[in-house]
């Protein structure tokens, strides 16, 4: 067996151990990928500890690979994901995150619900965990649902769809920023060619939800609980009550609520554009450093969205629970 088919092999059954670990039992996602690192470095060949060669070089042995990749990535992006998971929690704790949500839908308009849930989905996903954006926006689905009579099932896809794009493909998430470190890609082309790749995705995935809502016709009901049964065009309902669900909720204004996020992506476009272009403007290429746009997003995120003092330890809860969560996403 040559050496490439044996690691091959040896990165094959590490994966697979490490889904098994993560969705099977209830070992810590961290404690399953050092697994599955050990499995996929042992099958495959490598020493377990360092050793001397024949000519004089040393050998990488296991340990050193595991504990060497881990620095190397906490050193290119840690910065960048501690400060992304940050903001994305002031975003979700202070109501901006759902006032982004609703703005979109409105602006998207009437009966095209699919179509606003995986628009706001694609751009809360950028700051925002989607495992948290999901559980944060599964009422709003579940409202919608019961508003606009079309099937949850289809809604919430397009939200999940709308989300799950953007954080597997568009930095500042986690795997597309460790993505762009380990091969080396400016962050900023990461942005413009994840954004690029998952439009036609996301446009595909809206019309999917759109079909398979129609055949799996489930709403919920006035008890809480739900009712499938089969669609029927009559059972679709107009969306007047969009402007009374606004209302109900004390939300922050919609410009604050996309500045954190807006106002990071420009920085870093600019400095990559200008990059680019062979134009060298050394505040422009301060400013547009990942870690100091995140950075200004998170002021901008701490001093507009915080207005009022009684949050301020709910933020503080929200911005720490994020940072566990940002523990659990590293590679």
């Amino acid at each position: 067996m040559s050496e490439s088919t044996q690691m091959m092999l040896g990165l094959l059954l590490g994966i697979v151990v490490m889904i098994i670990l993560v969705s099977k039992t209830k070992v810590h996602t961290f404690i399953a990928l050092l697994v599955a690192a050990c499995i996929a470095g042992i099958i495959g060949g490598m020493p377990l500890t360092d050793i001397a060669a024949d000519d004089g070089s040393t050998v990488t042995g296991l340990v050193t690979a595991i504990e060497e990749g881990f620095g190397n990535t906490l050193s290119s992006t840690g910065i960048i994901i501690g400060l992304g998971v940050m903001m994305g929690g002031i975003l979700e704790k202070s109501g901006a995150a759902e006032r982004m949500a609703y703005s979109f839908i409105k602006a998207v308009g009437k009966k095209k619900e699919e179509w606003a849930l995986a628009i706001t989905g694609w751009f809360i996903a950028i700051p925002v965990f989607a495992d948290s954006a999901i559980v944060i926006f599964a009422p709003l689905c579940k409202a919608m649902s019961r508003v606009t009579g079309k099937s949850l099932v289809g809604l919430a896809l397009a939200m999940a769809a709308g989300l799950q794009l953007t954080h597997c493909l568009v930095p500042p998430t986690p795997g597309p920023t460790t993505a762009a470190s380990m091969l080396g890609v400016d962050v900023g082309q990461m942005i413009i060619c994840g954004a690029l790749i998952s439009i036609p995705m996301l446009i595909v995935a809206v019309f999917y939800c759109q079909y398979i809502g129609k055949k799996i016709y489930q709403v919920p009901t006035a008890d809480g609980k739900f009712e499938r049964k089969d669609f029927r065009p009559e059972y679709i309902k107009s969306m007047e009550e969009l402007d009374r669900l606004i209302g109900e909720k004390e939300l922050p204004g919609l410009w604050a609520s996309i500045a954190p996020i807006i106002v990071p992506l420009i920085l870093i476009l600019m400095n990559t554009v200008l990059s680019l272009l062979g134009i060298e403007i050394p505040v422009i290429a301060f400013i547009g450093e990942p870690v100091i746009a995140l950075a200004a997003g998170t002021l901008i995120a701490v001093y507009g969205l915080m207005a009022k003092a009684d949050t301020w330890n709910g933020l503080k809860r929200s911005c720490f629970q994020s940072t566990r969560m940002w523990t659990v996403s590293l590679p």
